[in-house]
């Protein structure tokens, strides 16, 4: 599932000629573009879908999203290690773990 996460743009940036930040997910920092909303400033809110801010949100409206989304283990989901979870998946030891792991 790819979903709509709120985040706070913590630092903004130009990185070969584009607009980004970098933003706050509740504990998770990600590099997002900012080119949909240029005027995105430091501290404030925005729903990013596939790395792209695409709206500004109020901060009340993102917390609650984000502590609903962790309760429901979607943070998780959304931004957890995809090898850690290819893994449990298969049933299978983590690749990323070490050859210890895999015998």
């Amino acid at each position: 599932m790819c979903l709509a996460v709120p985040g706070r743009v913590m630092e903004i940036g130009e990185r070969d000629g584009t607009r980004m930040a970098v933003v706050d997910f509740g504990g998770v920092v990600k590099d997002v573009c900012l080119e949909y909303l240029p005027d995105l400033r430091v501290g404030e809110y925005a729903i990013v879908h596939v790395g792209f801010a695409l709206q500004r949100l109020d901060e009340e409206s993102a917390r609650r999203t984000l502590e609903l989304f962790g309760e429901l283990g979607l943070l998780q989901e959304e931004f957890g290690d995809p090898w850690e979870a290819a893994a449990e998946q298969a049933d299978a030891p983590d690749p990323q773990s070490g050859p210890e792991a895999r015998r």
